[in-house]
C-alpha cells in the first residue's frame, strides 16, 4: 500500500515539477504529516525528488530535458508565436535571444535585415550565420550540454556591457502570482539581467507553462512588456496581465 501511495505522490510531483508540503497534505488527507514526510524521504532516497524547506521538487526539471526533445513539443504553437514576434522587429536595432526552443525557431525564420543580435545559445548563433546583414554576438561562458546554453561570470559580464532594444526570453514555468520561473540559478541571473537591460522585454509563454512552477523566479508579470502565447492562456492570467499593463500577443 505504501508503494502505491508513493507512486501517486511521485506522479503528482513530476507532473507539477514542484509542490509544497501543504499542497500534498490537502491532496492526501488520509495520511498523517509524519507519514507524508516518510514517503517523501523514501522518494528522495530513490533519487526521484529533492526536499527543501516547505516543499519538494522533481529531480528531472523541464530545463533538464534534452533540447532536441523540447524542440518536438508544440511545434505548431511555437510557429504561431514566432509570427507574432516578427511584428516587433525593426531594422538597426539590438536584440537578445536566449536559449529557448522558441528562439531557435525565431532564428531560423528571422529576415535578413540590419540587426545586432546577442545570444547565449551556440545553436541560435549557428542558425544566424546565414544572415548577411546582421552582426551576431555569442556570449562566452560554461556550456550546458543538455540545454545547449552558456552561463557563468563571463556571460554576465558580457551582458552587462551591451545595450538591448528588444529581448526575447523563454520560460520554463509561470504563475499569475509568482511570475516567470526557471530551473537553475544561472539561468535566472541571466534572464533577470537581460530584462533589466532591455528597453522592451518579450516573454514566450505557452499555456502549458502555467501548469509548472520552477524554483527560481526571474521576473514578475509587471517586469515584462509583452507576453507572446500560443493562444491558450487562462482567463485569470490574462486579467492579471491587464492589471499590470503587460500586453499579450
Amino acid at each position: 500500500m505504501n508503494l502505491i501511495r508513493q507512486e501517486r505522490i511521485k506522479k503528482h510531483i513530476e507532473r507539477k515539477n514542484i509542490a509544497t508540503i501543504k499542497e500534498l497534505q490537502e491532496l492526501f488527507p488520509e495520511i498523517s504529516l509524519m507519514t507524508l514526510h516518510r514517503d517523501l524521504s523514501a522518494l528522495e532516497e530513490m533519487g526521484i525528488i529533492t526536499k527543501y524547506r516547505g516543499g519538494v521538487r522533481s529531480v528531472r526539471q523541464p530545463d533538464d530535458i534534452e533540447f532536441n526533445i523540447r524542440m518536438k513539443e508544440n511545434t505548431s504553437g511555437k510557429l504561431s508565436m514566432i509570427k507574432k514576434a516578427m511584428r516587433l522587429l525593426h531594422p538597426q536595432s539590438s536584440i537578445f535571444l536566449d536559449t529557448s526552443t522558441s528562439n531557435l525557431i525565431l532564428a531560423r525564420n528571422l529576415p535578413d535585415m540590419e540587426l545586432n543580435i546577442t545570444t547565449i545559445s551556440p545553436n541560435v548563433a549557428l542558425e544566424l550565420c546565414r544572415l548577411k546583414n546582421s552582426v551576431v554576438n555569442l556570449c562566452g561562458g560554461i556550456v550546458n550540454p543538455r540545454t545547449l546554453s552558456v552561463s557563468g561570470i563571463n556571460t554576465l559580464e558580457t551582458l552587462k556591457n551591451i545595450n538591448i532594444d528588444l529581448a526575447f526570453i523563454g520560460v520554463s514555468g509561470c504563475s499569475a502570482d509568482i511570475g516567470f520561473t526557471c530551473g537553475t540559478e544561472a539561468d535566472m541571473l541571466i534572464k533577470k539581467l537581460v530584462i533589466q537591460k532591455a528597453r522592451t522585454s518579450v516573454v514566450f509563454c505557452e499555456g502549458d507553462k502555467l501548469k509548472r512552477l520552477m524554483p527560481f523566479t526571474f521576473a514578475e508579470i509587471s517586469d515584462v512588456d509583452y507576453i507572446i502565447s500560443d493562444g491558450s492562456l487562462p482567463e485569470n492570467f490574462i486579467r492579471k496581465c491587464e492589471e499590470k499593463g503587460t500586453k499579450i500577443l
